[in-house]
């Protein structure tokens, strides 16, 4: 009898702890905003391009889903008033990272990124592009911030063809980074060709490795970049204000990072947000930088293959065609079932990092080139979600 009322006793016990566990994890999803609609991946849509009339809208609206630094997406763009097959790409100074970019470096590279993606969507749609660099002139480095906001990166002309279909154009709707673990088996040789050749401008390179030597070395570069980063206190906080915990907030700014930069979905996403709603220390200080040193760790131990993208000199125009061909990176190692994840930190410009910086050019380009991005490259293990996009009109500037 003793026996049957411990039970009994246990199993109310039991029930209890079920009850108050159901409880706890409904206040989570609750505080996650697990009934919202997630305005912020309408972008992603293949359908949602087409709302737009305008053809330079609608390759914007491609263009946005590019790959971006801190997913800041800072683009601007302007609709030429007489001409309606013209518009023009601003660098949107109000999103410069100055902490982690502090040559506005990166800020190049995500506008050719921008732009290869809408060529791209133009090829598919019969709107060709022609696109040029700098139209009205470089920048004034001396006062960089005003320059952006006066002179274009780019001038797009589009032309009416006929549909030119590309086995890229699918890739866009898909994540650009993928931060789980690689498959272990190496790229075939096919592979490493194609992604070797998808570069036609002599001024620029993509170098392929995936041998032992050169992963041990590339991949401690990332690491060691990853744990520099992490030190730096000015530069962690400049990503932790742009952490988005719930999903209100992604509705709200739709741009930054969230728990799914962290490859984070389904129930443990709303788990997740509520938790680091309620706690954000979670997300900062000790624990953001622990977790970004670990994350870059098991990255690298599980990456086959590295590629460097390469140019001969470091000026503005070089910058954004090393956003271009990472586009086109992206792409072609998507067509190809591959997945791809930046390994920016050791290639960035603030004082603490110059050591790795000078260290890795040193080893990788001898020639004095300037490496643009270290990418990681491997057959994914898992599909991630895709991050927060603006709405196109968002980036529209006004006259």
């Amino acid at each position: 009898m003793k026996r049957k009322g411990l039970l009994k006793k246990m199993g109310v016990i039991l029930i209890g702890i079920v009850i108050l566990v159901g409880i706890a994890a409904a206040a989570l999803f609750r505080i996650s905003g697990v009934f919202q609609k997630p305005a912020y991946l309408e972008p992603w849509e293949k359908s949602y391009a087409e709302k737009f009339g305008d053809p330079r809208i609608r390759l914007a609206a491609h263009g946005l889903l590019a790959a971006n630094g801190h997913n800041m997406q800072p683009w601007k763009i302007r609709l030429d008033r007489d001409d309606p097959m013209v518009f023009y790409l601003y660098a949107d100074s109000d999103r410069l990272t100055k902490e982690v970019d502090p040559l506005s470096r990166q800020m190049m590279v995500t506008q050719g990124a921008f732009l290869e993606y809408a060529r791209v969507a133009g090829d598919q749609s019969g709107d060709r592009t022609k696109i040029e660099l700098f139209p009205l002139g470089g920048y004034d480095e001396k006062n960089l911030e005003k320059s952006m906001d006066d002179v274009p990166v780019a001038k797009i002309t589009l032309t009416k063809a006929a549909p030119r279909a590309t086995a890229l154009y699918d890739g866009m709707f898909l994540p650009d980074t993928n931060r789980a673990p690689y498959q272990s088996e190496k790229l075939n040789a096919g592979q490493i060709d194609a992604l070797e050749k998808i570069n036609t401008d002599d001024t620029l390179s993509v170098k392929a490795f995936q041998d032992r030597e050169n992963g041990i070395k590339l991949g401690d570069y990332a690491v060691k970049g990853a744990a520099v980063e992490a030190g730096v206190e000015r530069v962690m906080k400049e990503t932790e204000v742009i952490f988005r915990p719930n999903e209100s907030e992604k509705n709200k700014y739709r741009y930054g990072f969230s728990v799914e930069g962290q490859g984070t979905s389904g129930i443990m996403k709303h788990l997740m947000q509520g938790l680091v709603t309620l706690f954000p220390s979670m997300n900062s200080g000790k624990s953001a930088s622990d977790l970004m040193i670990r994350s870059t760790k098991a990255s690298v131990d599980h990456t086959p293959a590295y590629a460097l993208i390469l140019t001969k000199d470091n000026t503005r125009s070089s910058q954004v065609k090393s956003g271009m061909l990472y586009s086109r990176l992206v792409l072609e190692a998507q067509r190809q079932g591959l997945a791809v994840q930046p390994l920016s930190q050791v290639l960035e410009e603030y004082p603490e990092m110059s050591g790795l910086y000078h260290g890795i050019h040193r080893d990788y380009a001898p020639g004095g080139e300037t490496i643009q991005m270290l990418v990681r490259v491997g057959r994914p293990t898992k599909t991630v979600p895709q991050s927060m996009r603006r709405d196109v009109m968002d980036l529209v500037a006004g006259e």
